[in-house]
């Protein structure tokens, strides 16, 4: 159990600070235009899309939280957390959320953004390190 809380606590606070930090340097830079922070309601709910992405960013944090430490030594600390993010959920994004919502693989695979996402994704990646290292130290559970 204490797997799933620090995972989902550093997938969903890394969505609410470095995921939307990455997008707003991207938009900074004039790279991207990601909305930050909406509070677009999302079907079927209406729940809005941040708290949405905060959701699924804490399931991605469980996953995460469950397989990095099982890899080799070399991935299984902030470099596994960070591929974990930017690969394969850059991935199962590209390939599966994407089209089951009506859009093309990969956004179309468009530039910057084929580039941009991943690296976005990596620094939220690199986020939910950070955070569940602090969740265990906070809960004393290393």
């Amino acid at each position: 159990m204490r797997t799933v809380i620090v995972g989902f606590l550093a997938g969903s606070v890394s969505v609410l600070i470095f995921h939307q930090l990455g997008f707003l340097i991207a938009n900074e830079l004039g790279l991207l235009k990601a909305s930050l922070y909406s509070m677009r309601p999302l079907p079927p709910f209406g729940v809005p899309a941040i708290l949405s992405s905060a959701f699924w960013g804490g399931l991605w944090g469980i996953a995460a939280a469950f397989v990095v430490p099982r890899l080799p030594r070399v991935l299984n600390g902030p470099l596994g957390w960070i591929l974990f993010a930017g690969v394969v959920v850059t991935l199962v994004n590209w390939f599966v959320v994407l089209p089951i919502k009506g859009a093309p693989m990969g956004g179309g695979f468009r530039m910057p953004g084929v580039v941009i996402v991943p690296l976005v994704y990596a620094f939220w990646g690199f986020g939910m390190w950070l955070i569940a290292g602090f969740v265990r130290r906070v809960l004393r559970w290393q």
